[in-house]
């Protein structure tokens, strides 16, 4: 019987795909490995640490404090990373991470990372693909907060949480349905708002909620509405 691969192990993360297996063994042995909880905070805003995180199970959100609420700006799973600008340019963390899920993570000094990335080509390619993909996510989160109210950002929320149905075309689906909260925190809005705009787009025939999800039941009409406030906004 093959030996299932331990847990504790960065030949997880696809940022290490091209490395071969003793490279990622000497890398495993430079990471300090940690378990946590769900709920418990790994990093604070503005830890002056500058260490990068490998998340090999589990979950964790990046979440920012905006005029006294929480905003989540996005969320990593397994076989992803965060602290990457820390390393790069050592300043203070730019926002708080949580664990949603129990997580196990593998912390990497700096130097080893920029190492890491020195010496492997595809793994400085994949991280300027990742920084390129942040730049562009953070554009449009602001593009959004600027020319969007906030019932059409609840809308361009949900359509970035979907995945296309793969029996209905035109229509997608958002499982586990995220609770109002957590959309709130998402588009900077109170959860009451979310409520009142599900229940808006429900009775419109946009949505529909069932047990374990809800189903966007027209994604080009929810997105063309979302496109048309934008041009207005």
């Amino acid at each position: 019987m093959a030996t299932p691969p331990r847990a504790e192990t960065l030949a997880r993360i696809p940022l290490f795909r091209s490395l071969s297996p003793a490279d990622v063994a000497k890398l495993d042995r430079q990471c300090a490995w940690k378990r946590a909880a769900a709920g418990h905070w790994l990093l604070d805003y503005q830890d002056a640490s500058d260490d990068v995180f490998f998340v090999v199970a589990g979950a964790v959100r990046v979440i920012i404090q905006s005029g006294g609420r929480e905003v989540l700006l996005r969320e990593i799973k397994a076989g992803e990373f965060f602290g990457e600008l820390a390393a790069i340019d050592h300043q203070p963390r730019s926002s708080g991470i949580m664990a949603v899920l129990d997580v196990t993570i593998g912390r990497m000094p700096a130097s080893v990372f920029r190492s890491a990335v020195h010496e492997h080509p595809d793994v400085c390619d994949q991280l300027l693909t990742l920084l390129a993909g942040q730049i562009r996510m953070l554009a449009n989160r602001v593009h959004e907060f600027a020319t969007l109210d906030v019932p059409h950002r609840i809308a361009a929320e949900l359509l970035r949480l979907s995945r296309p149905d793969p029996k209905e075309p035109g229509r997608a689906i958002v499982s586990p349905p995220p609770i109002h909260a957590e959309i709130a925190a998402r588009v900077s809005t109170r959860r009451e708002a979310v409520a009142r705009q599900l229940n808006t787009l429900e009775r419109a025939g946009l949505i529909e909620r069932r047990r374990g999800a809800i189903v966007l039941t027209d994604v080009d009409s929810l997105r063309r509405q979302v496109d048309e406030a934008a041009d207005t906004g």
